[in-house]
């Protein structure tokens, strides 16, 4: 490793639809993120302890409505301390209808997610500056 670098920060990205984690993974990447993935919340839960990510992101509705929030709940019951954000097709009503501080969550995302807004919203959440 070159003195000075630094390694590079992980993202957690976890959804149902192949084509929604290969969007957010090409995105990440070419921020300079490193990405794991996981196709549902149990997969999630392994591949979390397995890769110890940065921040992590996670579809509301996987193969239950609130899965997502399931999911976040459980991640930070096992002592995660990073950013988890909700991505949600749902729209505004995700936000009038959950709370996302008392669960813990760093936002939510509204698909479609614009590539930028999510990675400068990563690195400012975790430090990750250029």
């Amino acid at each position: 490793m070159e003195t000075g670098s630094r390694p590079k920060k992980t993202v957690l990205v976890i959804d149902d639809d192949l084509d929604i984690r290969a969007a957010l993974r090409m995105a990440l990447v070419a921020e300079g993120f490193v990405t794991g993935e996981a196709g549902n919340g149990e997969e999630g839960l392994r591949v979390a302890e397995q890769t110890r990510p940065d921040a992590v992101i996670v579809d509301l509705m996987m193969e239950a409505v609130d899965s997502g929030a399931t999911f976040s709940r459980q991640l930070k019951d096992r002592g995660y301390d990073g950013p988890i954000y909700l991505l949600s097709s749902a729209g505004d009503s995700v936000r009038y209808n959950l709370d996302t501080r008392e669960m813990g969550l760093a936002g939510v995302f509204q698909k479609p997610v614009d590539p930028r807004s999510l990675a400068e919203t990563i690195k400012r959440r975790i430090g990750e500056k250029r």
